[in-house]
């Protein structure tokens, strides 16, 4: 019988990982497979014991984020193969870099990490702190745009250190009580540089190239073209004199701006969202020239890959990746 049971789990989780069986069925067999059996014994067992005494870490961005991530990846990942997954917030993505550089060996503690833009994909490589990921292993980047895998791959050379998660947003939010829909449309990226709002402004303290982008367009230039640098530097000196904080991660954002403390701040799309259903009076502003993005999760260096490789193959399951 238990022979029997070892070969019916082991062709249902094949059937899993070529992703013929949704994640769901597959967490409901085992669940069935292992009531059945005790829990602990049978199908239930083998596959915990498959990953005895493992856990892998995330860091992502916090907040409402990391929340979905926990319920609709991470805790299903770990009910279906026992490997305990640990999730962090950044606090600060010079932060975040200087502590990987700093572990031992190399990556050391940290697993895959929630990174956004192209920039960061080919700074964490060439600093060769990446990985090549066995595509066989994550059927589910079928469901990926392939124009974003192929960016990521153009960069290293041909592989994949990272599954592309999301796209998004950096545009401008404020809060409607104090700034009218009139007047942020009118001063477009030029609002997170008004003086009538000194001490109320806010920004990404974790990114200085969003900072440049609405630098370069308040100072009337083409962002991917930045032909006068002193007039950008200028311009960022001066609002750092207006700026009440600079935030560190999403859950921060939305606290500034649900709390009011601050009026305007550039902002990711998917926060401000979630502050406006939770029916806070904030308004986002996409000026012409807006910062888009893709985010992915990037696989580091020392990272149990079969681990890495599963939980990645969750994580961009339909459901998971709308949830987040």
């Amino acid at each position: 019988m238990g022979k029997d049971l070892k070969k019916k789990f082991d062709d249902v989780y094949e059937s899993y990982q070529q992703g013929n069986i949704s994640r769901r069925d597959f967490v409901k067999f085992i669940g069935v497979s292992g009531a059945a059996l005790g829990l602990l014994g049978g199908p239930f067992g083998l596959v915990q014991n498959a990953f005895a005494a493992k856990s892998i870490t995330c860091h992502s961005w916090g907040g409402s984020t990391s929340e979905a991530l926990r319920k609709f990846a991470f805790d299903p990942f770990t009910k279906a193969t026992g490997v305990k997954v640990i999730d962090a917030a950044f606090t600060g993505m010079a932060a975040f870099l200087t502590q990987v550089k700093a572990s031992y060996p190399p990556g050391g503690e940290f697993n895959i990490a929630h990174l956004s833009a192209v920039y960061d994909y080919a700074r964490y490589t060439d600093l060769g702190f990446g990985v090549e990921l066995d595509e066989s292993k994550i059927p589910n980047l079928k469901n990926v745009m392939s124009k974003m895998t192929n960016t990521l791959k153009a960069i290293s050379k041909g592989t994949l250190s990272a599954v592309p998660y999301d796209l998004g947003q950096t545009g401008i939010a404020y809060n409607t009580d104090k700034i009218s829909k009139e007047k942020a449309e009118k001063l477009g990226a030029s609002l997170l540089y008004d003086k009538s709002l000194d001490g109320k402004l806010g920004s990404w303290g974790g990114d200085h190239i969003t900072n440049m982008w609405y630098a370069a367009l308040h100072t009337g230039q083409d962002p991917n073209n930045i032909t006068d640098e002193k007039a950008v530097w200028a311009a960022l000196k001066e609002q750092r004199g207006m700026i009440k904080k600079y935030w560190a991660s999403g859950s921060e954002l939305m606290s500034l701006l649900g709390n009011g403390d601050i009026y305007a701040t550039v902002a990711w799309s998917g926060r401000v969202g979630l502050l406006q259903k939770e029916g806070h009076p904030i308004g986002y502003l996409a000026p012409n020239g807006t910062y888009s993005w893709m985010e992915y999760m990037y696989v580091l260096k020392g990272t149990d890959l079969d681990v890495a490789q599963q939980l990645l193959n969750f994580m961009i399951e339909p459901e998971a990746a709308k949830a987040v």
